[in-house]
């Protein structure tokens, strides 16, 4: 496969409705109840707590797979991916270590690729959901300890104030500056005897700039429940789902 059909893949996948058409399996249309929206959190709310769960692993599997295929198809020499399958990465001869920039916004236009598919999804006039569950898949593949770290931060911030929408608003911005971090504090190889991947010039450049326009599209995605927060009319978190019939 040539690499630049790499981020379409991305697209056609993490464009595809499942809270959509889960809801439609059960006789609803979801964009007709709730807050209109597509995604798991809608979903969890409209249709109760299966479909809801089976959206939301629905949706990070959207970003986790493209970006699991492009990280072991495309890569460079001396470096493994994140998750690495075997099979995939047979499939492919390593790009040279002097190609490690192109390898890595290869990998990263994928990821942002699927969560700009799971937004703006052709298939429903280019509307979606806000992509907080594809971006949290698109994050496993490339940065899982961080993507650890941010999921931790979004339960914590959603079950304290059971709002999902201020957990999803935290943890987009906590998501770039999660990223510099790791640059500044990660060592090459995980040993402290060597420099950090800052120090080195060696961090993931391409990566930084996707989580900083993935955290400013989450929150922009997020300005109308911010304006049902300031208004105290946004729905908390386990409150009586909405009855669709």
């Amino acid at each position: 496969m040539p690499p630049w059909l790499l981020p379409i893949v991305g697209f056609l996948i993490g464009s595809i409705p499942f809270g959509l058409l889960i809801a439609r399996a059960g006789g609803v249309d979801i964009r007709q109840h709730g807050s209109g929206n597509i995604g798991a959190t809608n979903v969890f709310r409209v249709m109760g707590k299966g479909p809801g769960i089976g959206c939301m692993i629905l949706d990070v599997l959207k970003g986790l797979v493209p970006v699991i295929l492009a990280v072991n198809l495309v890569r460079f020499e001396g470096r493994s991916p994140a998750i690495e399958i075997g099979f995939l990465s047979g499939l492919a001869e390593p790009f040279p270590a002097g190609k490690q920039l192109y390898v890595q916004i290869i990998q990263v236009l994928t990821g942002m690729a699927a969560i700009v598919g799971h937004n703006y999804s052709p298939w429903i006039g280019f509307k979606g959901g806000k992509g907080i569950a594809t971006t949290g898949g698109v994050l496993i593949g490339l940065m899982p300890f961080g993507a650890v770290m941010l999921i931790l931060i979004w339960a914590v911030v959603t079950l304290t104030t059971r709002y999902v929408s201020v957990g999803s608003i935290v943890a987009a911005i906590a998501l770039p500056v999660m990223t510099h971090l790791g640059a500044r504090y990660h060592h090459l190889d995980n040993d402290k005897a060597n420099p950090t991947l800052w120090e080195a010039g060696t961090w993931n450049k391409p990566l930084f700039a996707l989580t900083l326009v993935a955290g400013i599209l989450a929150v922009w995605r997020h300005r109308s429940n911010i304006q049902r927060l300031r208004n105290g009319t946004e729905s908390r978190l386990f409150s009586k789902k909405e009855n669709p019939s």
